[in-house]
């Protein structure tokens, strides 16, 4: 059962981590459907170049697995405050609101945050190689 965990949770990772790296290069680069909008934020204008550069850089790191911990609580903090300074202030709901996007990415980066990596991830390879070479150091020793 530990291994369909984990495999289904690095699943789970990798495909909401696409997605949202997705957004970001539609953000920044106009790609991949174009950004919303229509227009491509200026380099350094708050909050929609930033936004991408964290979609972008912090949903490629939960992709591939590294950092996945930090880079998702980033990427559900960033949703969170989408939803709240631009999606609340439009009605209580998200079907009111338009904020489902932003709800449902900060609900699933905080579960991977909250979940870990699972066995498929960067993470769990450098975890091997320094536990590795620990025992190595020890048997210097």
């Amino acid at each position: 059962m530990t291994q369909i965990r984990d495999a289904a949770l690095s699943l789970f990772r990798i495909v909401v981590g696409l997605l949202f790296a997705c957004h970001g290069a539609a953000t920044l680069f106009g790609v991949l459907g174009g950004p919303r909008g229509g227009t491509i934020p200026s380099v350094g204008e708050w909050p929609d170049w930033w936004a991408g550069v964290i979609e972008l850089g912090a949903g490629g790191l939960v992709v591939v697995g590294l950092a996945t911990r930090a880079a998702a609580l980033l990427c559900s903090g960033t949703m969170a405050y989408a939803y709240f300074t631009v999606h609340l202030p439009k009605g209580l709901f998200p079907l009111q609101n338009g904020g489902e996007t932003a709800a449902m990415f900060s609900w699933s980066f905080l579960m991977v945050a909250l979940l870990g990596s699972g066995a498929w991830s960067l993470d769990k390879i450098v975890s091997r190689l320094h536990h590795r070479g620990s025992e190595a150091t020890v048997h210097q020793l």
